[in-house]
């Protein structure tokens, strides 16, 4: 192929994919390019409409790099997610969501404790933002099924089994912060939703009950003695929010599995 066709392929694609390509260096230990991040989100906010095809495109490449193992590469498109969102999440963002909510998804998928609580922290940092206009579609069943998982782990390291217990009960919180407020997303108060949500809480609340008895007290504060989070503080907190924001005709559905 003539030297000038292969020059001129690169100006050929898209621009979103262009600025895309340029926030990912050569070395991912460089970190995210904060110039280049700066120009992809000022193009994004500009041009909303493009929003879905770089979610798209993003999704892509972290796909791609999960499966070649390429994590460095991994984080910085999370970094990159966490920024659009935050800079364009009062402008049409629907379908970017759905490519953003894939790639949560799959990093929780994954088998690797760094890659499931790099997607949840993305999740909770979403799940915070208050969206214009409500979601018909969206669901979140995948989710609680997931973040229950987590906060049920039993990996052979202490730490890490912590960190994805920790990581799955906030996933749970965000949920929670995400739908109860939202009568569309009424579903998250239905019992095959409880059924899961509910013993993850009281499961790692029991299981500090286990460590006292033990001799392994646990310490009253969100955090224990080397300063990491206490899945049971966090599950208590989530557990009081939870009962806290439940409608008169949601209770029946939150307290049954208490007693059950």
């Amino acid at each position: 192929m003539p030297a000038g066709v292969c020059g001129c392929c690169g100006p050929l694609r898209p621009r979103y994919k262009r600025l895309v390509d340029n926030i990912f260096p050569e070395d991912p230990k460089d970190g995210l390019s904060k110039s280049d991040m700066e120009k992809l989100t000022f193009y994004a906010v500009s041009a909303p409409e493009k929003l879905d095809r770089i979610g798209a495109y993003l999704a892509e490449r972290l796909s791609r790099d999960v499966v070649r193992h390429r994590y460095g590469y991994v984080v910085i498109a999370m970094e990159a997610l966490d920024q659009l969102l935050m800079a364009c999440h009062s402008q049409s963002i629907k379908p970017f969501v759905e490519s953003f909510l894939h790639m949560v998804a799959k990093l929780l998928e994954s088998r690797e404790p760094d890659l499931q609580v790099l997607g949840t922290n993305s999740f909770v940092k979403f799940a915070n933002i208050e969206e214009d206009t409500p979601s018909y579609h969206r669901r979140y069943d995948f989710f609680v099924s997931q973040f229950s998982a987590m906060c049920h782990s039993t990996h052979e390291d202490p730490e890490t089994r912590t960190r994805i217990r920790v990581a799955g009960i906030k996933g749970l919180q965000g949920v929670v912060r995400k739908t109860v407020n939202d009568e569309l997303q009424a579903i998250i108060w239905e019992p095959q939703h409880m059924d899961k949500l509910i013993p993850s809480m009281l499961f790692n609340m029991q299981d500090a009950e286990d460590l006292d008895r033990v001799g392994h007290p646990s310490t009253p504060s969100g955090t224990g003695q080397d300063g990491e989070e206490n899945p049971a503080v966090l599950a208590e907190n989530c557990f009081r929010e939870l009962l806290g924001r439940a409608a008169y005709g949601n209770m029946k559905n939150a307290v049954r599995p208490v007693l059950v």
